[in-house]
Order: structure tokens, then C-alpha cells, then sequence
């Protein structure tokens, strides 16, 4: 680096060569240098600004950008946070088949805690006491002074609640935003909806999803748990499952019955439009399931889907069924039914003397088992049993019920001569109530298979034909007639013409082998209206006695007659059927009528 001093020894002698003070020279260039200083600052000044002006304006334009960047998806964007925020929780509504809700949810809050962030644990425990009384302040203290970071106090808390905890003012108290599933309806169809619960929950699960426990709520979880999913419709029918819940409730109270079921399906399609299982219990607040003891005297036992039943002379139309379709009588047939019946070391005999022969019609009107089981060993075991899997009471029903897909029907392994005989009366085969809807509706329907189904979206579903239109026809006959003359007498309605098949059975002793004495379940199928059948009912009672006699009356005719019957009478109208009339030789009789009936 070249140093300039600031006299230089040229320009000082020129100075005093023009007779100018040389310390002028110096001043000059003192002057000259500040000037060069000051200019450098002032451009190194104007550079600076002009760079923060520069980064203001990136700055800004990043700003500018992100800003219009969130401004163009302000339309969608709350939508898509709420999806992000409540896909652990959303669940969809299930509805009935005209829309009305069954099961839905509401916005709600858990409490939790992080024992390290309380305060003052102690004085916690007694607050939080006062606001839960069912807590005990000596639990909640454990819980706080253990070495635990996250504990649950309550799973679900009402608003009320929320905001008294926030009163009290302690960090350590945690809320977490969440969803339970509500059943408005209470107690009604429970057996069907199921229930749900919450998903696993930990540490950092404030947050939890709601998951089907049981009944639809569980077959269809992962439908349910889509939030981009619309509601679930199902076929039933609320007026129609609010009748026949409670009309079944008074039956089993004045028939002094353990328990009971009531099925109505459309006998066209299959679809459910009633299910009712008592006793039962509210999804809102489902009971645990019993680790002990007969899994059929819990409240969340299904009797109509998943119970496993003898259910009697309720098939002996198949027998009938079997031998008019392959031609191997007609109703006019004559069969012998003079008792008892040998087969074997094993005897068939009938609950009253009949007569020695009657017709093949007669002998389901009258229900003899002698008669049946004669018309059994004219079709043999192998063709018998072809002809059950048939109508699927060989199999599950194939119903949307997790509780259903475990009722596998019972019957002999080896179908022998002295199996044939007594499955034929229903004894030696045990099936659902439902199977036995199904079926019969393939009896009434012009002999078409259904499959059963909760759903309504299913009413187009194909069925296969298992019995000829001739033959269904001479069967809604005989139904017609066991109402009108025969075992199922008291369902001989003024307004609506209903055929049907009473069946009456001992009830099955699980201890050991044999009967329990004096203990059954009475059934009664109900094919209405019988001149064109549009609906099926089973009502099934379990140990009824009806005591309006001197002694009890057991039979299906006393018990699960005038049960299926009041049923039909409430739930004809709500349907759209019109009252019609059975022509009949002898009076008609009131539905609520007790009398002795010939009993199978």
C-alpha cells in the first residue's frame, strides 16, 4: 500500500514558488481525504439500505405468498382439519329403514391426568371426589402419587362436569376431546345395534376411536368408522320393532316366561323388519358378558339369532313340504297313524288319540307325530337331510350378526331311520328361531330360498326356487287350516286371515342326557295375510305357563298363540294390509281367548 503524505514536497514547492502559504497544501488534502472518506460511507450506507429493502420485500413476498397460499384453500380446508381432527373418532349414523336414527354420536370429553403437573394431589383427589362421587378420593391420591405420567379418571365427562373441574384450577387435570356413540332410543332393538367401546387406549390416546362391541355396531365397524361413508339404513322398522317389543314383554309377563323372541321378515326377500330378544339391555350403558354360568340368562344373549332350540311340530311342514314336491303324496293321502309307532327299541306316539288314519293335510293340522314321522320314512334319512340343507337349517343364516355366525344348528351325525323320524316332529335338531323364519318364508312365498338380512340395501338380492309354486300353494293351505281348525286356533282373527304351525317342545337338559320335565319352548310361525303372504312371524317363549286355569298350560297354543296373534293384530295396520275375512264354519274367537286346543 502506496502512503500519500499530506505536504507533499511538489506541491509545497510550487506553493512557494506562487507565493501561496504551503500549510494551505496540507489542508487541501486533509480537506480531500474526509471528502473520499464521507462519500465511501455514504455509498456503503445507500448499499446496506438497498439490501434491507431488498430482504423486506423477500420477506413480505413470502409472506404475500404464503398468505394466498392459505387464502386459496380457506373454502376446503376446515372441512379436511375436521376430517384429520375426528377421523379417530367419527362414526356414522345407523338408521332405521325410513331414516330415523338408531345410533349416532355426540361430542364429548375425557378427563385425565399427569400426576408431575398437579399441584396440590391431595386436595385434588377430595375436589374431584365431590364432582364423581362413584371416585374414591383414597384411589384417585394413589393414583396421583404413584410414578405413573398419564392416568384416566373419567372416559367420558358431561360439560357440566368439564367446566367444574376447571374450577379447581389444576394444570395437572387434562382434558381430551372425544366422541361417544349414543342410542337414543334406549333399550329398543339392542340385540340388533350391539354396541360399542373405545379402542385401545394409553399414554398419548386421549383421543380414541369408538369400536363396534357387537351386533351390527360390529360387523360393519369399518364401514361405520369411514367418515366419507353415509349412514347405515337397516330394514327394520321402528313403529313395527316398538310393537313387537312390547307386545312380546306383556306376553312373557302374563305367560309367567323365562324369556323370549319375536322375528317378522318379509317373506319375499328376506329382510328383517323386526328382531326382538327379552330380557335385554341398553347399548348406552351394555352390561359385561358373564364369564360363567348359561350363557342364555344374560341380557346380551340373542334367542332370536343365536339361541339353539328344539323347536317342534313347527317343522313338521317340511315333512309335507318334501312329500308334495317329489310326488310322494298328496294332501288327500291317507296315512296311517295308529300308535304308538316302533322303530326300534324307540317309540313315536302322539300327545292325544287322533284316530287311526288320517290325511296327509290332517296329519300337520292335527299335528301328529305318528303321521309325520310315517310321511318321514316314505322320503328317507339321505333325501330328508338334502331337503333340510336346502332351506339352510343345516347351516348359519347368513344374517349381518356376529352373534349368529356361532349358531351352528345341531343334529345327529350319523341321520338314521330313528333320527329321520323324530327331526321330521322337530326333536333331535336344534335351530335358531330365525332359521326357522327364513324357511318358512321359502314355504309361503312360492318356494323361493331367502337369506336373511338386517339390511335394506339387500331387498334385491336373487334367490333360488327349492320347492315348486304348486306345492307352496297346497302348503298355505294347510296353514290355513291349522289356524282355522286345528292347533293354532285362537290366531282365528276377525280382521286378518293368518295361517301358521304351533310347536311345543321339551326343553333340552345341557347337564345331562335328556329333557328337563316340565320345561319348554313353545313357538308359533304366522304366515299372513295367508291368502297372498307377505310377512312371516315367529314368536318363541322360553318355560311359559299360562295359569288362567286350574293348572298351568304349557302348550304353544295357549302360550305363543295369543302372544304372535296380538302382534299381528297391532302391526297389520302400520304395515298397509287391510283387513280381510276368513271364511270359517264356526264362530271366530278373540285373540286373547285361552281354551283347550288339540296340541301337538
Amino acid at each position: 500500500m502506496i502512503r500519500i503524505p499530506l505536504r507533499p514536497l511538489a506541491k509545497v514547492l510550487m506553493a512557494r514558488e506562487d507565493g501561496r502559504d504551503p500549510d494551505l497544501v496540507e489542508a487541501h488534502e486533509t480537506v480531500r481525504r474526509q471528502s473520499a472518506v464521507i462519500l465511501s460511507a455514504k455509498d456503503q450506507s445507500r448499499r446496506r439500505i438497498l439490501l434491507l429493502l431488498i430482504s423486506i420485500m423477500i420477506a413480505f413476498s413470502a409472506i404475500g405468498i404464503k398468505m394466498f397460499s392459505l387464502a386459496s384453500l380457506s373454502v376446503a380446508s376446515p372441512g379436511h382439519a375436521q376430517k384429520i381432527s375426528d377421523s379417530a373418532n367419527s362414526r356414522q349414523k345407523i338408521t332405521d329403514r325410513n331414516g330415523g336414527v338408531l345410533a349416532t354420536n355426540i361430542k364429548t370429553f375425557s378427563l385425565y391426568v399427569h400426576p408431575q403437573e398437579l399441584i396440590d394431589g391431595e386436595r385434588a383427589a377430595k375436589d374431584l371426589q365431590l364432582i364423581f362421587p362413584e371416585q374414591s378420593s383414597e384411589k384417585l391420591l394413589k393414583l396421583f402419587s404413584g410414578s405413573r405420567k398419564f392416568a384416566w379418571i373419567k372416559k367420558s365427562i358431561s360439560p357440566e362436569q368439564m367446566q367444574m373441574v376447571k374450577n379447581l384450577g389444576e394444570p395437572g387435570l387434562k382434558f381430551g376431546s372425544r366422541e361417544i356413540r349414543l342410542y337414543p332410543n334406549g333399550r329398543f332393538a339392542a340385540h340388533i345395534l350391539g354396541g360399542t367401546t373405545f379402542g385401545d387406549q394409553g399414554v398419548n390416546e386421549a383421543e380414541t376411536n369408538i369400536v363396534g362391541e357387537a351386533g351390527i355396531e360390529r360387523t360393519f365397524d369399518n364401514y361405520l368408522s369411514k367418515s366419507e361413508n353415509k349412514a347405515l339404513a337397516l330394514s327394520i322398522d321402528i313403529p313395527v320393532q316398538s310393537i313387537i317389543e312390547k307386545v312380546l314383554e306383556n306376553g312373557i309377563h302374563v305367560m309367567n316366561a323365562k324369556g323370549g323372541s319375536a322375528i317378522l321378515m318379509d317373506a319375499n326377500n328376506g329382510q328383517v323388519l323386526a328382531l326382538a330378544s327379552l330380557p335385554d339391555f341398553d347399548p348406552n350403558f351394555r352390561p359385561r358378558a358373564p364369564i360363567k354360568g348359561d350363557p342364555s340368562d344374560s341380557p346380551l344373549f340373542n334367542r332370536a339369532a343365536q339361541g339353539l332350540y328344539e323347536l317342534g311340530s313347527t317343522l313338521k311342514i317340511f315333512a309335507a313340504a318334501q312329500a308334495l314336491d317329489q310326488n310322494l303324496a298328496s294332501v288327500d293321502t291317507i296315512i296311517n297313524i295308529k300308535g304308538p309307532l316302533s322303530l326300534g327299541r324307540f317309540r313315536v306316539t302322539d300327545h292325544h288319540y287322533l284316530g287311526k288314519e288320517l290325511s296327509m293335510s290332517d296329519v300337520i293340522v292335527k299335528s301328529s307325530n305318528i303321521g309325520t314321522a310315517r310321511i318321514a320314512g316314505m322320503i328317507g334319512g339321505s333325501q330328508q337331510k338334502n331337503f333340510f340343507k336346502k332351506f339352510g337349517l343345516l347351516d348359519v343364516t347368513g344374517v349381518e350378526l356376529p352373534e349368529a355366525s356361532r349358531a351352528i344348528p345341531q343334529f345327529p351325525k350319523r341321520w338314521s331311520k330313528v333320527s329321520s323320524a323324530t327331526i321330521s316332529y322337530g326333536h333331535g335338531i336344534s335351530i335358531t328361531p330365525l332359521h326357522l323364519a327364513s324357511a318358512y318364508c321359502a314355504i309361503v312365498n312360492g318356494g323361493r330360498r331367502v337369506i336373511p338380512t338386517l339390511i335394506k340395501s339387500n331387498e334385491g338380492r336373487a334367490s333360488s326356487s327349492i320347492i315348486s309354486h304348486e306345492t307352496s300353494l297346497e302348503l298355505q293351505k294347510i296353514l290355513k287350516d291349522v289356524v282355522k281348525k286345528g292347533t293354532a286356533k285362537s290366531a282365528n282373527l276377525i280382521d286378518y286371515e293368518i295361517g301358521g304351525k304351533t310347536g311345543t317342545a321339551e326343553k333340552v337338559n345341557f347337564d345331562k342326557p335328556g329333557y328337563i320335565k316340565d320345561k319348554v319352548i313353545t313357538t308359533f310361525v304366522a304366515a299372513f295375510p295367508i291368502s297372498q303372504p307377505e310377512y312371516v312371524l315367529v314368536v318363541t317363549l322360553d318355560e311359559p305357563e299360562d295359569w288362567s286355569t286350574d293348572k298351568p298350560e304349557r302348550t304353544a297354543g295357549w302360550t305363543a298363540v295369543p302372544v304372535a296373534t296380538e302382534i299381528v293384530r297391532r302391526i297389520a295396520p302400520v304395515l298397509g294390509i287391510k283387513p280381510g275375512y276368513m271364511p270359517t264354519d264356526k264362530p271366530l274367537v278373540s285373540a286373547s281367548a285361552n281354551f283347550p286346543l288339540e296340541e301337538e
